[in-house]
């Protein structure tokens, strides 16, 4: 994952379409300094929950990683801001709750844990499995996506940016 997210940030501080501090564009790294495990075991421990190996896998590379283009992709926060969707924004959840034809987006949006786009357009989501053992969730969220951008991973998810920020040619 670290080879992908390096190259997601080389890719975006080269087209410079958006605006990135300096120390970023020294470094060629969107991420912050990494987190350690402690920070990862208190975050769990305030949530209640066991995060995904490989969400885990990412804050020890990455504490946290600057959006590589605004307004399409969140950023991800850093392990002390990460908590439940219900308790960051509730409202979003009312919102949902008028649409009938919603009420599994709203069940999903209750258990989901916000790590990426806290005050901002768009979220990404990671939700628990209601059976031990399943697979979590990773959802890409936003009111201009008619529902939510599902993959099957961190790193899917990841690729499928640098996808986006340099598409083959």
């Amino acid at each position: 994952m670290k080879k992908i997210l390096k190259k997601i940030s080389e890719t975006a501080i080269r087209q410079a379409v958006f605006t990135f501090n300096d120390d970023q564009k020294k470094s060629k790294w969107l991420g912050n300094e990494p987190a350690n495990e402690a920070q990862i075991k208190q975050a769990e421990e305030r949530l209640g929950i066991q995060l995904p190996s490989d969400y885990k896998a990412f804050l020890l590379i990455a504490n946290g990683f600057a959006s590589p283009n605004e307004h399409v992709e969140p950023s991800f926060a850093k392990t002390s801001e990460i908590g439940f969707l219900k308790d960051i924004d509730p409202k979003i959840i009312e919102e949902w709750l008028v649409h009938d034809e919603s009420f599994d987006i709203v069940v999903q949006l209750s258990r989901s844990i916000l790590v990426g786009g806290i005050n901002e357009e768009q979220y990404f989501l990671l939700i628990p499995p209601i059976i031990e053992n399943a697979d979590w969730k990773y959802w890409k969220f936003a009111t201009w996506i008619p529902g939510e951008d599902d993959y099957e991973g961190l790193e899917n998810y990841f690729i499928n940016v640098l996808d986006f920020l340099a598409p083959e040619s």
